[in-house]
């Protein structure tokens, strides 16, 4: 399903959304009932490292993670398989999804220092016969909607002109853009990481994603008309959804102000921005007020230095194994291999919500 570049400005781009509405529809049923559902996370990881290492397009990462969801949830694999069934379900991703000259080759994925840590090596034949099953458990159909087929179409009218930032007309639509598109994709990976969001259509997931976007750059309305009738949800649609999304930011900007303390070098910053009030104001206080007005403060974000989520590239060899001791929050991967570890500081200073810099790529 291999879709031409920007297709969302092309005259079919209104056909093409509704054929993806339409299909979302049948999607296969998840229950979550897979006995290795606490290993998820850890595979979710490694999908994510290899399609970052091979710069696949978002929505071929999607499609594998949910290949995966929809494979593990009917049948019980052991761990050394669904290493195989992971890389499998890349390989039916990208060959779907993506361009021929990108799709992994047998010979780089033996290659990775992911695979030689985990003692793994692949081989034609077997992956050949795990896409066969793959194909046949899904019918050989892979034409399966994620989050990631209908975000850019979302994306292309999520900033307009007449938008207000922090109560002021926005400076440079450019930038706008910009922030807006990354905070987009950071929210759809968060979409990843946990299988709850598998209970939510795609196009609602897509369209929390853009929403939870807005709320945190200050723009106003939240939820405006245009986005409303455009994705066909309402506010009250969305917030179950992008209260998750918001939970796992608030969690990661947490995260991130606890490691900056830990940093003696990091000792002698400014004091963090609070709310007016003093107060840090929590997800709950934001999420159903979409029409809010932000007072009148300029903010000037820091700019990331790049747009798609690579703090894999760098750290494919360092993947723990599924039987190592895991963290809270499902955290298979190791303090020193983490995906998040020494990843170039991607942050953006959100004020008024959000009582430090938020580390919005790091997770």
């Amino acid at each position: 399903m291999e879709l031409e570049d920007q297709w969302w400005k092309g005259q079919l781009a209104a056909d093409i959304y509704k054929a993806l509405r339409y299909k979302e529809l049948k999607l296969p049923s998840y229950k979550g009932q897979s006995p290795q559902l606490n290993l998820r996370r850890y595979f979710a990881d490694l999908i994510a490292v290899v399609s970052n290492r091979f710069r696949l397009c978002p929505a071929a990462r999607h499609l594998a993670v949910y290949l995966l969801d929809l494979f593990m949830d009917r049948y019980d694999i052991t761990v050394q398989q669904l290493h195989m069934v992971s890389l499998s379900c890349l390989l039916l991703a990208s060959k779907f999804e993506d361009r021929e000259d990108r799709v992994p080759k047998l010979e780089t994925l033996n290659s990775l220092g992911c695979m030689s840590s985990m003692n793994l090596v692949l081989t034609k034949q077997g992956l050949l016969h795990m896409e066969l099953l793959l194909l046949e458990t899904f019918q050989w159909n892979l034409y399966l909607p994620t989050a990631a087929h209908f975000t850019e179409y979302y994306l292309s009218i999520a900033v307009h002109d007449g938008d207000l930032h922090d109560g002021w007309p926005i400076a440079c639509m450019e930038k706008s853009n910009l922030y807006m598109a990354k905070y987009a994709d950071y929210f759809l990976e968060v979409s990843l990481q946990d299988h709850v969001f598998l209970c939510f259509a795609p196009s609602l997931v897509a369209a929390a994603c853009v929403a939870s976007s807005r709320l945190i750059l200050h723009l106003s309305p939240t939820w405006p008309p245009r986005l409303q009738h455009l994705t066909g949800y309402t506010w009250d649609n969305l917030v179950p959804c992008a209260e998750k999304l918001l939970i796992a930011h608030d969690s990661d900007v947490k995260e991130d102000n606890k490691q900056k303390c830990q940093q003696p070098s990091q000792q002698q910053q400014g004091p963090a921005v609070y709310h007016g009030s003093g107060q840090v104001a929590t997800v709950a206080q934001y999420l159903h007020r979409p029409n809010m007005q932000y007072p009148q403060q300029a903010l000037q974000p820091v700019m990331a230095p790049s747009h798609r989520s690579t703090p894999y590239l760098n750290h494919s060899a360092g993947l723990q194994g599924p039987n190592a001791s895991q963290h809270s929050h499902a955290q298979t991967v190791s303090a020193t291999h983490d995906p998040k570890a020494n990843v170039p500081n991607r942050a953006y200073q959100v004020s008024l919500h959000y009582a430090c810099a938020a580390p919005c790529f790091d997770r």
